[in-house]
């Protein structure tokens, strides 16, 4: 038939996917049977209007008013369903070809209609309080299996983030984040009250008490060390045998020093060594030379090459635990992981008080979102839609919602010919 235009026989349209494909071939289906319809009301019409004229009766001429009607009906709606897609036969017909020529108009439209109706907070707020995620979450999180899930999920991309990083980068990031944080951290202050309250309470006598013990276990096993020592001071024209008894005699005397010490807990080196350490704190969080000398120590230490390939080094070593803990399915990580999500998932589940605080701070995001970006995804969609090729984006809306548009044209067949009916009836009737 002649309704049946160039464009439905011309190959696929480029970008079309295979289901707008599909939909295609049922839009020319309903085509096809839409143009029938015309084809079989104007033949109707043809036969009826021969009959009317070669006197068969009063009922041809309420059929050819019927059929005719009906193909008034019909080719009205076939050019207002053509004229939304393309120009009917061609011509340059004002307001035709609408889809095509304000599709960028279109695209705006739909941005604009999108973002003030869907994409505002109010309206996401009330849909999403009324979906309940926070309470679907948490009955899905404590289902057997899920958190079970979730950790494996997280454990693959925990490793996968690991292989993604290099080694060299992260040891270089933690040595300078550890050395900044701890050059920036005064040590001299805190090291003072600390010290303060150990000698406050007592707890360095265990201390004092260990180097005793060891002084003297040292003492006894290196007698012969500890002469040598002292011989070897004394001066050269003195009698070798004097010389070993002042060593033997400084070597007692340093022993039973240390013995007394180690026997005695009031011996007055002890309390020496108290008020030593006790004087010592005070100047840590008092004396600025004290304190400046502790500071420029620390930074000395922080300085020297091995601390900093000691602060290097504990990534390979953090990196490896995790990694392995990673792994395990039965490590402590993914056990105690999974134990609390599901514990969580519980509360989630039965907590009024939490899935409100929940909703509201998903709610809260994703107004944010819409309130934030609302510009950025509204444009999206009107640049995609500018994007597109005009003839495209006819054939890919055609494919779409033509199927229904040719119901209009059947619809406006029938009820044409029944108002054709209907007039010529009543014609009739007042003609009589």
């Amino acid at each position: 038939m002649f309704l049946v235009t160039v464009e439905d026989t011309v190959a696929p349209g480029v970008g079309l996917t295979p289901a707008d494909e599909a939909k295609r071939r049922g839009v020319r289906r309903m085509k096809t049977i839409a143009t029938g319809l015309l084809g079989f009301a104007t033949l109707v019409f043809a036969l009826a209007s021969w009959a009317e004229a070669s006197g068969a009766g009063a009922w041809a001429g309420y059929v050819a008013a019927a059929a005719e009607a009906g193909m008034v009906g019909a080719l009205a709606d076939w050019f207002a369903v053509t004229a939304l897609f393309r120009r009917p036969f061609g011509l340059p017909i004002p307001h035709t070809a609408i889809i095509p020529t304000k599709k960028d108009a279109f695209g705006r439209t739909l941005g604009d209609f999108v973002g003030d109706n869907f994409l505002s907070p109010t309206v996401v707020r009330a849909r999403l309080g009324k979906i309940g995620i926070a309470r679907r979450f948490g009955e899905w999180l404590a289902a057997p299996g899920s958190a079970e899930r979730v950790t494996r999920e997280a454990a693959a991309a925990l490793r996968g983030l690991l292989a993604v990083l290099r080694d060299e980068d992260v040891q270089a990031v933690v040595a300078e984040a550890v050395t900044r944080r701890a050059a920036a951290t005064p040590v001299a202050e805190p090291a003072g009250r600390l010290l303060g309250k150990v000698v406050a309470d007592g707890g360095h006598h265990g201390v004092v008490d260990l180097i005793v013990v060891r002084a003297h276990h040292w003492l006894t096993v290196h007698h012969g060390d500890v002469v040598d020592k002292v011989t070897a001071k004394t001066p050269g024209w003195t009698p070798r045998f004097l010389d070993q008894q002042v060593g033997e005699r400084v070597y007692r005397e340093l022993l039973r020093f240390v013995t007394d010490i180690r026997d005695d807990p009031a011996h007055p080196a002890r309390g020496a060594v108290d008020n030593f350490l006790a004087e010592f704190a005070v100047e840590l969080q008092t004396d600025p030379e004290t304190i400046a000398r502790v500071e420029r120590a620390k930074a000395d230490l922080l300085a020297r090459t091995e601390v900093q390939d000691l602060i290097a080094s504990s990534w390979a070593a953090v990196r490896t635990l995790v990694v392995d803990a990673a792994d395990d399915e039965n490590s402590e990580l993914r056990r105690r992981l999974r134990d609390a999500l599901r514990s969580f998932g519980r509360r989630l589940a039965t907590d009024a008080r939490l899935q409100a605080k929940t909703d509201g701070w998903l709610q809260d995001a994703a107004a944010y979102v819409v309130e934030t970006y609302r510009d950025e995804i509204t444009a999206l969609i009107s640049d995609t839609v500018a994007g597109w090729d005009a003839d495209e984006a006819s054939r890919k809306i055609e494919a779409n919602v033509g199927r229904d548009l040719q119901f209009i044209r059947i619809n406006g067949t029938v009820v044409g010919a029944l108002a054709g009916l209907l007039i010529h009836t009543v014609t009739v009737a007042a003609g009589g």
